[in-house]
């Protein structure tokens, strides 16, 4: 009965300390900041219209993963986007820095390519 108490206590005392950290909520809560500028930026950035966005806040496992995750003091933004129902999905990546400005972006998407199959589309920092 002693060793019931005991670790039912020591259960609900880590149950409690998961709970109340605020951590993973504030790092949850940036995330979705990056995230959504990304989306931002994105859309700006190719300037083709309407565009359905897969990334992270907005995953489908059907199309592929995505991620974001800190590189450094910069972020990375992984996901897929198309123009409509009858376009392939494209693979984005998107680098931003500290203050969420585009430092990198790489895309594959055919419709974006000239006739010697080099990118039209280049983001310097």
């Amino acid at each position: 009965m002693i060793f019931g108490i005991a670790v039912g206590l020591l259960v609900a005392s880590a149950a409690y300390r998961w709970i109340s950290d605020a951590g993973p909520r504030a790092e949850r809560a940036e995330q979705e900041r990056v995230v959504l500028a990304s989306r931002v930026l994105l859309q700006t950035t190719l300037a083709i219209g309407s565009l359905q966005v897969v990334d992270p806040l907005a995953p489908d496992r059907v199309v592929g993963k995505t991620y974001v995750y800190p590189a450094g003091t910069a972020w990375e933004v992984s996901g897929f986007y198309r123009r409509n129902a009858q376009d392939l999905w494209h693979p984005y990546l998107l680098t931003l820095d500290a203050s969420l400005g585009l430092l990198h972006l790489k895309i594959s998407d055919s419709a974006l390519l000239d006739r010697n199959g080099e990118a039209q589309l280049e983001v310097l920092p």
